[in-house]
């Protein structure tokens, strides 16, 4: 038996079980002895049965004196009971609903039990302990070594329907028994200057381990490990950016100034030092590869627009892609007023719309055959072309392709951006595309280092002069009649609502085709069908426009509507035809409604603080006060967690507090790399992930293509494909 064995091979586990585990994403050895646990139970102490006393935990040992089975005869109740004998006296044993123990332990029996101690009118006693019988060897010698469930710390798995923690000790055991010689990915002299232990030791210790040290000594091996392979895939993907060639862009100051004078309004000083670092980058004859980081509202489309304007004028192209049509919709919308004195030509390609807007029609657009915009994109008419996914489709090809812009798209890699421009030069991809890639979601410093580390960062960390704090407020479920009222005045008054409502969280957990639980949204919301989420949106707009605003216009917005309709909603929207828009969590993340100055947030407890302050920043885009709602239930837990949206102003600092208090887990694209959960939690270890970076950069000192370390090569090459699929 190796990692790779199935679990058809596994003794034991027949097509009932490898059907259960597959609900745990396990499917062959590696993922077994993988699916660590979540927790320990410490029964490791023996206590003498004279000194147990009721309402605690022990483990004891003794020989059964009596064993038998009854059931009761009104509720037809299986009951188990024995007694258990120690040198220094007797205790009492019930199991319920156990039956087959009358047959599977017998009196003279020698047991280990662990479990709570309660009492009854006939006295103390265990109450469904765990139990194990110990091998006996001759002279009747017991290793405590060898027991599984009791009489040691216990490990407790993650679990699924018909796959109990003691079924899968006895499983994970046996297969690291059967297991032959495993090769180990980490270097022996690594592993020596490390003083951590090698795989093999590692697994047993996770699993069985002697001491609660060895097992987080364990943890700490396979922790590094996962960040040491995300160091050297991120450092030897910024080497390789580093060894290819980008037409570099001369920096054009008078031009520059011409397009930030004609603003109707100041940059910050910010937004300045940002600007400055990606013109600079772009100068280099070698791909820029940089991530524009600022709070939502802090103007980093205008930062991308100098950048695009900058790339047109000295005569190549920009694509600017984003996640959602709508999205999509408003960067083409911003861009063309805002390039309009420039005379330049964008066009908008969707899965469903294609327009573009000439010089001519700045503040327009026009229908355009999908074939005829791809044909003047091929032949460089198009200098800007704004879309979804569809960017990167085969029938897409650029002229003259040298900046590609990504909205809340980090991990877009080499392959891509050499699939985006493989046909602008003989069919073979001789130039890569500067990148830079935007992101409203604030990025904690140990993920920026580890998870974006070959991304070069710029801040935007101040908003525009002018904006007012938004006013922050926690709303119980007695203070929501009062909360009603006041959005109604602020409507009479004018003014515009969103009404976010969260995702319906789903019963069983999402497995990444690797083995990894992981969280597809930003905001520590699991996944669920569609259909919950629009059930919940539905159910929000009837009460909200029937019951509770019955005299104001409410609109609403989901993800299954056609595009034409959503188009329809926003525009409404935009042009105050709508008072209030219910919507969905993640349909039209960044768009822009000046005049809507109040959020309120259904169900704020089921998203992290820092998607939460992601959608407080849909309002206060004017000078206009503005106001976020958070309607929660009235949780101790998370009341303390969501008053620091009332604390804190920045994204960043509530990122921070965030990972504190929730984990790494939940923020943008981290599931994505599919890290088990034990490595995600010592992402936040800022001595751990410095020292896993480290390493990696001696090792691709001594050697940048890891021909010497053929192991590690495979493991960053996986993934490497798990980030770069196609």
């Amino acid at each position: 038996m190796n990692l790779t064995t199935p679990l058809s091979q596994v003794p034991r586990v027949g097509p009932v079980y490898q059907k259960r585990l597959q609900n745990l994403g396990i499917t062959t050895v590696r993922d077994l002895l993988f699916h660590f646990p979540r927790s320990y139970e410490d029964f490791s102490v023996i206590t003498p049965i004279k000194t147990i006393q009721e309402g605690n935990t022990y483990c004891a040992s003794g020989k059964l004196l009596d064993i038998k089975q009854k059931t009761t005869f009104k509720k037809r109740f299986s009951v188990t009971e024995a007694l258990l004998q120690d040198n220094t006296g007797a205790v009492k044993i019930v199991w319920f609903q156990q039956p087959y123990l009358a047959d599977s332990l017998k009196t003279g029996d020698q047991v280990y039990v662990a479990g709570k101690v309660l009492r009854d009118k006939d006295g103390i006693y265990f109450s469904s302990p765990a139990y194990e019988k110990p091998t006996l060897h001759p002279g009747g010698v017991k290793y405590r070594g060898e027991l599984t469930h009791v009489g040691r710390i216990i490990p407790t798995y993650s679990e699924t329907a018909g796959v109990s923690s003691r079924w899968l000790r006895s499983i994970i055991k046996m297969a690291l028994a059967s297991l032959g010689d495993i090769k180990d990915s980490l270097p022996e002299d690594l592993i020596k200057t490390k003083k951590i232990p090698t795989l093999s030791r590692a697994l047993w210790q996770v699993h069985f381990p002697d001491s609660m040290v060895a097992s987080e000594l364990a943890q700490k091996r396979f922790a590094f490990e996962e960040l040491l392979f995300i160091s050297l895939f991120v450092l030897s993907e910024r080497k390789k950016i580093a060894s290819v060639k980008a037409p570099p862009i001369p920096l054009d100051t008078e031009l520059m100034k011409r397009f930030t004078g004609k603003l109707p309004f100041t940059l910050t000083a910010a937004q300045k030092k940002s600007a400055w670092s990606i013109l600079k980058d772009l100068e280099n004859p070698r791909p820029m590869n940089r991530m524009l980081q600022g709070d939502v509202g802090s103007g980093k489309t205008v930062v991308a627009t100098m950048a695009a304007l900058s790339v047109v004028k000295a005569g190549y192209q920009v694509a600017c892609m984003a996640p959602t049509e709508i999205l999509v919709q408003q960067h083409f919308k911003t861009m063309g007023p805002l390039l309009a004195p420039f005379k330049v030509t964008i066009g908008l390609l969707t899965g469903k719309t294609d327009r573009f807007s000439s010089p001519k029609l700045p503040n327009d657009f026009i229908e355009i055959s999908r074939a005829k915009l791809l044909e003047k994109t091929k032949e460089g008419k198009i200098n800007i072309l704004i879309g979804t996914h569809a960017l990167i489709q085969d029938k897409v090809k650029f002229g003259n392709l040298a900046l590609v812009i990504l909205d809340e798209q980090h991990r877009f890699g080499v392959k891509q951006r050499a699939r985006l421009c493989h046909q602008s030069y003989g069919g073979q991809a001789k130039l890569l595309p500067h990148l830079l890639s935007m992101t409203a979601t604030p990025i904690p410093r140990t993920l920026a280092m580890t998870i974006y580390g070959d991304l070069d960062l710029s801040l935007i960390d101040e908003l525009p002069k002018g904006r007012k704090k938004i006013e922050t407020k926690i709303v119980t479920p007695q203070e929501r009649l009062q909360t009603y009222r006041f959005i109604e005045k602020e409507v009479k008054k004018g003014k515009q609502v969103f009404v976010i409502c969260p995702r319906i969280e789903s019963q069983e957990s999402q497995v990444h085709p690797r083995g990894v639980k992981y969280a597809l949204h930003p905001g520590g919301v699991q996944p669920q069908p569609d259909g919950q989420e629009i059930k919940s949106v539905k159910e929000e707009f009837k009460k909200l426009s029937q019951d509770i605003f019955p005299n104001l216009r409410v609109g609403m917005l989901h993800g299954k509507m056609a595009q034409k309709e959503k188009e329809e909603v926003m525009r409404k929207f935009k042009f105050r035809k709508i008072d209030i828009l219910v919507s969905t969590s993640v349909v039209e993340v960044g768009v822009d409604i000046p005049n809507a100055t109040v959020m309120m947030i259904e169900g704020a407890d089921r998203f992290g603080l820092a998607q939460l302050h992601q959608f407080r920043g849909r309002v206060g885009r004017s000078d206009a006060q503005s106001y976020c709602f958070l309607f929660a239930e009235s949780s101790r837990g998370t009341n303390q967690r969501l008053r620091a949206l009332l604390e804190l102003d920045s994204g960043f600092a509530l990122a921070e507090r965030d990972l504190k208090l929730r984990g790494p887990g939940d923020f943008a694209g981290t599931k994505q790399w599919g890290i088990p959960d034990f490595a995600m939690e010592q992402l936040t270890n800022l001595a751990l992930v410095q020292e896993a970076k480290n390493t990696a950069q001696e090792i691709l000192e001594k050697d940048i293509a890891l021909k010497q370390y053929p192991l590690l090569k495979a493991r960053v090459e996986e993934l490497r494909e798990r980030l770069h699929l196609e």
